[in-house]
């Protein structure tokens, strides 16, 4: 989509934001890379990504994951609504890059880790240099990065057979305890592609929460928090729209963006 029809598009998506307020919950934000290596929307300058976490610093808003799920199953909602930070697939700017910013703010962080691409040393797709197991237990050693599962080779979890979708799960599993000494609690589906019956059965199984897209605030009392929502932060955010998303607003891009995954995926199996 060219940028003018991106801006279009997320002016008029905050326009309906204004009529129609967020409501309250707990805001949950994708990142994906940072350094801004690739022409991908998601991949951040590092100034912007720097100015977006000092933000949400200044906020005094951002909580761990473990945190947030205890918070929407309290009686009473949090004021004001936390936000959690979340990372998805585990290339190496992340450690080079973003976790020593989130360290000078102090910010937590969950990396959803997709574990076949940094086993083997085999790059993401656009250029995406895997993560070293050294490099990630340096992070995890932060104590701000909780660590959990994207699925063993990034496959969508809803074209599996029920012992395929074992088979992902266990092997991400086992290979993250193995180098961190820690079984991961929570999971991130691929491409934000919900699973079949048995995937979601199986994620049950084994996670405490499990995370899709959805771009809204998870309600207090009235979050699936294995359909946790994320809203994922772009370079055509800028602040304006990365502020707006931080407040659990633009919900009306990600039901546009649903309809053009569904298109764009209907053949992909990882």
């Amino acid at each position: 989509m060219p940028s003018v029809a991106k801006r279009a598009l997320k002016f008029s998506v905050a326009a309906i934001d204004r009529v129609w307020a967020p409501p309250r919950g707990v805001v949950v934000l994708i990142y994906h890379r940072v350094g801004a290596r690739s022409a991908l929307d998601v991949d951040l300058p590092v100034e912007e990504f720097t100015a977006q976490i000092e933000s949400l610093s200044t906020s005094r808003r951002v909580i761990s994951l473990d945190d947030a799920l205890t918070q929407l199953q309290a009686d009473s909602p949090a004021e004001p609504n936390p936000i959690v930070v979340t990372f998805d697939d585990g290339t190496a700017d992340f450690a080079d890059l973003a976790v020593p910013i989130l360290v000078r703010f102090g910010i937590p962080a969950t990396l959803y880790l997709a574990t076949d691409f940094v086993d083997r040393g085999r790059d993401f797709p656009n250029q995406g240099k895997p993560l070293s197991w050294a490099a990630l237990t340096d992070v995890h050693q932060t104590g701000l990065v909780t660590v959990g599962s994207h699925t063993h080779t990034h496959a969508l979890l809803d074209r599996l057979s029920p012992s395929d979708i074992d088979a992902e799960l266990d092997r991400a599993d086992d290979l993250i305890e193995e180098h961190l000494d820690v079984r991961p609690s929570h999971f991130a589906y691929p491409k934000a592609v919900a699973g079949s019956s048995p995937a979601d059965a199986a994620v049950r199984r084994r996670y405490r929460s499990a995370a899709l897209a959805g771009t809204h605030a998870n309600r207090y009392g009235a979050t699936d928090v294995y359909r946790l929502a994320r809203s994922p932060i772009q370079r055509s955010d800028g602040m304006r729209y990365f502020e707006a998303k931080r407040d659990g607003g633009m919900r009306s891009e990600d039901t546009l963006r649903v309809i053009a995954n569904r298109w764009r995926y209907r053949d992909a199996r990882v």
